[in-house]
């Protein structure tokens, strides 16, 4: 007959266990909320000018090439 042995686990042990399981599907929901962020925000001129157009293959798409005779105020 199989008997049932319960083991003890210390508090460090069972913390680094939770950690290592939920510490990649965080990371990946992490990520996505960060893009959505910027995606969401890109229309946003202080985010396009100070983080977008900063992204060295990305950051000639969001440069504004309006000329200055173009803009209002």
């Amino acid at each position: 007959m199989t008997r049932l042995v319960l083991h003890r686990q210390s508090p460090l042990g069972a913390t680094i266990n939770v950690t290592k399981r939920w510490s990649s599907s965080l990371g990946i929901w992490g990520a996505s909320a960060g893009a959505a962020a910027l995606l969401l925000l890109s229309v946003t001129p202080l985010v396009r000018r100070e983080v977008l157009e900063k992204v060295p293959v990305l950051g000639s798409y969001y440069e504004d090439k309006t000329p200055a005779s173009d803009k209002s105020v």
